[in-house]
């Protein structure tokens, strides 16, 4: 059996990592285009991780940290291949990097419509912060 690889992502991984996202993560964000993920693949060539199977993609996430707080979001494994451990494998190489980069606790971006993640994400050992509400502004028209 093939062993599950997870690296960070290349600029020449974009392109897939896209097409990616369009069948196997739940809703879009702002961002999930071209520019935006280069800029994050620039400014922090390890946040994006990618789990492959035999140099075929079946999982990201994106491990963010900013110095203070450690985010994750997209994390997003291939429909037919989840339930095996992959993403379990990705929390764990982004909580290792959060850890080797000073984090001290990992936050998630979960969308509450999609109970399949919480389970998943409750089953990493995550919670919802009750307390708490995001609030945002688009800063592009």
């Amino acid at each position: 059996m093939t062993e599950l690889r997870i690296r960070s992502a290349a600029p020449n991984d974009l392109d897939a990592v896209l097409a990616f996202w369009r069948t196997a993560a739940e809703g879009t964000s702002i961002s999930d285009d071209r520019a935006g993920v280069e800029r994050l693949v620039a400014r922090d060539p390890g946040a994006l991780l990618l789990a492959e199977l035999g140099g075929e993609l079946v999982g990201t996430v994106i491990a963010g940290f900013d110095g203070w707080r450690c985010h994750l979001y997209r994390l997003a494994v291939r429909p037919d291949r989840r339930r095996r451990g992959v993403a379990t494998a990705l929390l764990a190489a982004a909580e290792e990097r959060f850890v080797r980069l000073g984090g001290r606790r990992a936050d998630a971006m979960v969308l509450v419509r999609n109970e399949r993640a919480q389970h998943a994400w409750r089953a990493a050992g995550y919670g919802p912060e009750e307390r708490w509400r995001r609030w945002v502004k688009p800063l592009t028209g």
